[in-house]
């Protein structure tokens, strides 16, 4: 079986984002027999102009019979490898999909149409891409036909938005003039851009590195679910739940966090298939133990002899707030992370920055939408999780407001446990002057106190 790789496509509305899959799919010979025949077919039954990007709305459109998906999942292959293109609506519904772990992409294609040139978004979704450690990605210029096929043109992007990548510490791998519409650099070079020196979108595909795989991690899994069978005397109790990473093997010491309960692992369950004797990242598996102890979901499992996750009720993190209201130090929220649920508040909001300008600010008391904040969190109970850098999934989380996710975010760095605060009963002269020093001498960026 080849090797397989997660590719996310990202870019404004209307930037070619369909047509440059669509494009990819046909030319790699990738799309079901008849499908490209069937779709010209209709348009001229239609009176349309065919298009590419309709094969990739009749293959979601396929997806999506009788269920509702967020993140549509289009397979093309080369000689190296097979890809896995995630195609997300829109970059909230990717940045959710990202974070939940509902997609996990390696690599990415970044579009911008050189007739309209940088959009807000493509500053954002360049952003999310950094905040999600996303680093290898292929800047793809689009309708460079709309444009002459200008060099100058080209280039006047490439400039522009290599300050701001450079300013989020992004360094892509390549920047390509293309032409999704007429297939141009995606598999061969073009004559009509004869300028361009460096390597197609397939060959820079194909130069992108496979992730250090999840099993290599050390042995995380978040308890979804605990059955107990009763029937024709199976008295098993199954911890049930989805491999984040690492190995688990039959007679492996674990441990529950954040209880800090221990036993030994008896048998591996995978359902419909003989009992293994080992289960890696990524598997849906039930696990039976020697002793029977009280675990519940949301409990984070991991191996005695590995390096084990933080437990504690205090972290840092980076998030993007994409909610209908402002994420504010004043209200409670709930948090997500795996399967594990908790109520959490904020204690400190140390930095907010607009995503598209980097315009940046100090310790505010709310966070709007579309804007990037490092905040310190408290939980209301301990959880469990690693550093991003170290285990993603079980170092990213999302924010509930009001039964919506409304934010997202990826855990930076671990503090001590600390009681809930008492807040301090500050007097209607300290808040009025409070109020009168953040409005008038805002340089000063005095902490809030209330």
């Amino acid at each position: 079986m080849k090797e397989r790789m997660n590719i996310v496509v990202v870019g404004h509305v209307d930037h070619g984002k369909s047509t440059l899959i669509g494009r990819l799919l046909a030319d790699t010979n990738s799309l079901p027999v008849g499908k490209l025949e069937q779709i010209k077919k209709t348009c001229e039954l239609n009176a349309k102009p065919f298009e590419y990007a309709f094969l990739l709305d009749a293959l979601v459109d396929e997806q999506t019979q009788g269920i509702t998906i967020d993140t549509a999942r289009i397979f093309f292959k080369t000689k190296k490898r097979e890809y896995i293109i995630i195609d997300a609506p829109g970059h909230i519904e990717f940045l959710k999909n990202m974070i939940s772990g509902a997609a996990r992409a390696e690599a990415a294609i970044l579009l911008i149409d050189a007739h309209e040139g940088i959009a807000e978004n493509t500053k954002r979704h360049a952003y999310m891409l950094s905040l999600l450690g996303i680093n290898q990605i292929i800047v793809a210029v689009n309708k460079m036909d709309l444009v002459d096929f200008s060099e100058s043109r080209f280039n006047q992007i490439k400039n522009d938005y290599s300050k701001y990548l450079n300013e989020i510490n992004i360094n892509p791998v390549e920047y390509v003039p293309i032409s999704a519409f007429h297939g141009l650099n995606l598999i061969e070079h073009s004559n009509k851009m004869s300028w361009y020196k460096g390597k197609t979108i397939l060959e820079l595909i194909d130069s992108f590195e496979k992730e250090k795989e999840e099993e290599e991690n050390d042995f995380r899994m978040f308890v979804q679910g605990v059955y107990k069978f009763t029937e024709n005397g199976d008295n098993r109790r199954i911890i049930a739940g989805t491999i984040n990473s690492g190995t688990i093997n039959v007679g492996d010491e674990i441990i529950f966090l954040p209880s800090q309960k221990k036993s030994i692992v008896k048998s591996i369950e995978i359902f419909g298939k003989e009992a293994p004797l080992f289960a890696i990242a990524e598997q849906a598996i039930g696990l039976t133990l020697t002793t029977q102890i009280y675990v519940k979901p949301g409990d984070l499992i991991c191996r005695i002899d590995q390096q084990l996750p933080y437990a504690t009720n205090r972290f840092v993190a980076n998030i993007f707030w994409m909610g209908k209201n402002n994420l504010s130090i004043h209200k409670k929220y709930k948090l997500k992370i795996g399967t594990n649920k908790a109520g959490v508040s904020i204690e400190a909001i140390k930095s907010v920055m607009n995503a598209s300008t980097l315009k940046k600010e100090n310790y505010r008391e709310e966070v709007h939408r579309n804007e990037v904040a490092q905040i310190i969190f408290r939980t209301d109970k301990p959880i469990s999780f690693d550093l991003f850098s170290k285990i993603k999934s079980t170092g990213r989380f999302v924010i509930v407001d009001e039964y919506d996710i409304a934010g997202g975010g990826i855990i930076i760095e671990a503090l001590e446990e600390k009681e809930e605060l008492v807040t301090p009963d500050y007097s209607g002269f300290e808040r009025e002057l409070y109020e009168l020093i953040k409005k008038y001498f805002p340089h000063w960026e005095i902490k809030p106190i209330y």
